[in-house]
C-alpha cells in the first residue's frame, strides 16, 4: 500500500512501513466506487467570485522551514539541514494551522502571505503528529490586522460538492488554486494508531500544497495534507470536525490525543458465523475477534457482540449512518460519545442484550512507537551504539531490500513484534543502531547492526535506560551482550575494563560529542563506580 503522507517540498522520506499495516490492524478491503461526476457547467466569474478568492488567498501563507530529521544509523547527530516550503492558513485566536509533518524537526520555521515581498518568523506552539496537525504564531501579532482568520464550516460536504485547494505547491511560487469535488469521505487511519474522518478530493494536490485550506462555499471545509502516490488526483483533507477536536483539546495547554478502541473487530455477515453464536435475526452488529485486553475486568469479552455505540445502532459491516448519504466505521463515534474515557455499548453475550461501559485511550502503548518529534535517545558501550527501536528506524530498514530479508530470515522481532504492547518484561526493544566502530575490541565479530538485545550478563534487558543501569553498575571482569537470533547470529564479549577505557577513545576518533542522549546519561552518571 502505497504511504499517502505528502511532504513537503524537499522533505525525504523518513517512515517507510514494513507490513501494509492497515490490513493487520483494522482489516483489508477495497474501497467502494464512487460514480463519475457529471460534465460541470462553467460560467464567467463574477465579481463576486474574485473578491471571494481574493478574501481566501489573503488568509493563506506560505511556510518556509529548515529541518533538522533524526539519524537512526548516526543517533548522536541529526540530518543535514533540509529547506521545505509548505502551506498554511490563518484561524481564529490569531493562529495558523497546518500540518504536523510541515514543522516537525523544523529549527526555523518563517510565514510569508500572499503577494508579501516579506517573511516573518514563526513557531510551533502545539503539534498532533498522530492526526497531522500544528498550529503557529508569529511574535508581531499586527500581522493578523491585515490577514484575518478563515470562516470554517459547521458541517461536513457532501459527496460531489465542488472544492477548490489553496496552497503553494512545487513548479512555481506564487498562490496556486486547483479545482476538483468531494468524492469520498472516510473514517480512516491517519497513522499506526490514530483514526480519523478523511475526505477524498480530486483536486490536483502536490507537494507543497500540505497544510493549505480546502474551500467550498466561500468557507474551508478542511485542511490539505496529502496525496495518494501512483494515483492521479486522489487527495485528501482533514475536516473541519478533526480540526476542531485538536483545537479544544490543546485549549486546556497540551494535547492529550484522541479517544479510540483498539479491540480487533470482525463483521457479522457470514451466515455460519451467525448460526454458531445462535443469533436471531434481528440481531445486527459487529463481533469482538480479540479484545484488547483479556484480563476478567476488561468489559469486552471474546464474541461478544457489539450491536450499539451510544445510542446508534451498528450494521453487520460495522458501519453507522450519518446523515442520508453517508455510513463510516463505527468506530468514528468514539470521538463523539466519549466522556471521561469511557464509552457506552450495547452488546450480545450468550443470547443476551446488555450495556457495558469501555474504557478507551488516548495513547496506543506500542513495544515500537513513533518518535513523535523526538531525537532517538542512545548510549555508546565500547565499539557499540545503542538505540530504541521506533518507526523511523524501521523507515531505514524498508528502504534497504538486503536488511529487510535479512532480518526476515532472522525472523527478527523488528518485524514480528510491530504491533505488540509493551509489558514488564519488555518496556521497548533495544537496538544495534549502527556498526561496531573500529576498534580492536570489534576483532573478530559480523555486523550487529538492528539487532534486539536480549540481555547482558544474563539479565534480559527492559529497556535503554534498564541496560545503561546494568551497564553501570556491573562489576564483572567480561560483558556478555546476548541478541534476539533465531537463526544465525553471536554474542559479542567484551572485557569490561578495555570496554571503558577504549570508549572515550572510541568517541574522540569519531567526532561524537557524548557517550549518550542527556536521558541515558543521566542514569549513567547518577550512580559512581563504574
Amino acid at each position: 500500500m502505497p504511504n499517502p503522507h505528502l511532504p513537503p517540498t524537499g522533505r525525504p522520506s523518513l517512515v517507510g512501513l514494513l507490513l501494509v499495516w492497515t490490513s493487520v490492524a483494522f482489516g483489508a478491503g477495497s474501497a467502494p466506487d464512487v460514480p463519475a461526476p457529471a460534465a460541470p457547467t462553467t460560467a464567467a466569474p463574477t465579481a463576486a467570485d474574485a473578491a471571494a478568492t481574493d478574501a481566501v488567498a489573503n488568509s493563506v501563507v506560505k511556510i518556509f522551514a529548515t529541518m533538522r530529521y533524526p539519524d537512526t544509523a548516526r543517533p548522536w547527530t541529526k540530518q543535514a539541514p533540509t529547506e521545505v516550503t509548505a502551506s498554511g492558513v490563518i484561524i481564529d485566536g490569531k493562529r495558523i494551522l497546518t500540518n504536523a509533518h510541515v514543522v516537525l524537526y523544523a529549527t526555523q520555521i518563517q510565514i510569508q502571505a500572499n503577494h508579501a515581498g516579506d517573511k516573518i518568523a514563526a513557531k510551533v506552539t502545539a503539534v498532533a503528529p498522530g492526526i497531522d496537525l500544528a498550529l503557529l504564531t508569529v511574535d508581531d501579532d499586527s500581522f493578523f490586522d491585515s490577514h484575518p482568520p478563515l470562516a470554517r464550516a459547521d458541517t461536513l460536504p457532501d459527496n460531489r460538492d465542488s472544492v477548490l485547494a489553496y496552497g503553494y505547491p512545487v513548479g512555481g511560487t506564487s498562490l496556486s488554486i486547483t479545482k476538483g469535488i468531494v468524492s469520498r469521505i472516510e473514517f480512516t487511519p491517519y497513522s499506526i494508531s490514530v483514526s480519523g474522518l478523511r475526505i477524498q478530493i480530486d483536486a490536483a494536490i502536490n507537494p507543497g500544497n500540505s497544510g493549505g485550506p480546502a474551500i467550498a462555499g466561500e468557507k474551508m471545509i478542511g485542511l490539505v495534507f496529502s496525496h495518494l502516490g501512483g494515483a492521479e488526483n486522489i487527495g485528501y483533507i482533514i475536516p473541519n470536525e478533526e480540526i476542531d477536536l485538536f483545537l479544544k483539546d490543546i485549549a486546556a495547554g497540551h494535547y492529550g490525543g484522541k479517544p479510540a478502541m483498539y479491540d480487533e473487530i470482525q463483521t457479522l455477515e457470514n451466515p455460519a458465523l451467525r448460526a454458531f453464536l445462535k443469533l436471531d435475526k434481528s440481531v445486527e452488529g459487529v463481533v469482538v475477534h480479540r479484545p484488547y485486553r483479556t484480563d476478567s475486568a476488561y468489559p469486552l469479552k471474546e464474541w461478544d457482540v457489539i450491536t450499539r455505540i451510544g445510542d446508534t445502532p451498528i450494521d453487520d459491516q460495522g458501519m453507522v449512518k450519518l446523515g442520508a448519504n453517508l455510513r463510516v466505521r463505527f468506530q468514528y463515534l468514539v470521538q463523539q460519545v466519549a466522556k471521561n474515557g469511557v464509552v457506552p455499548l450495547t452488546v450480545v453475550r450468550a443470547g443476551k442484550s446488555m450495556p457495558i461501559q469501555l474504557g478507551v485511550l488516548t495513547v496506543k502503548p506500542l513495544l515500537i512507537p513513533d518518535l513523535n518529534g523526538e531525537y532517538p535517545p542512545y548510549f555508546i558501550y565500547g565499539p557499540l551504539v545503542f538505540s530504541k527501536a521506533t518507526t523511523t528506524l524501521l523507515g531505514q530498514i524498508a528502504n534497504n531490500a538486503q536488511w529487510l530479508n535479512y532480518l526476515s530470515f532472522q525472523h527478527s522481532t523488528l518485524l514480528t513484534d510491530r504491533f505488540e504492547p509493551p509489558d514488564a518484561e519488555r518496556e521497548e526493544l533495544v537496538v544495534v543502531a549502527s556498526p561496531l566502530f573500529p576498534d580492536a575490541l570489534s576483532k573478530g565479530y559480523g555486523n550487529p547492526n538492528y539487532s534486539v538485545l536480549y540481555s547482558v550478563n544474563g539479565t534480559p534487558v527492559r529497556s535503554l535506560r534498564h541496560l545503561v543501569g546494568l551497564l553501570r553498575d556491573l562489576k564483572d571482569n567480561f560483558v556478555s551482550f546476548e541478541f534476539v537470533q533465531h537463526r544465525g547470529g553471536e554474542a559479542i564479549v567484551l572485557p569490561r575494563a578495555d570496554a571503558l577505557a577504549a570508549t572515550q577513545t572510541i568517541l574522540a576518533d569519531n567526532d561524537v560529542r557524548a557517550q549518550g542522549s542527556a536521558d541515558m546519561m543521566a542514569v549513567w552518571d547518577s550512580k559512581t563506580g563504574h
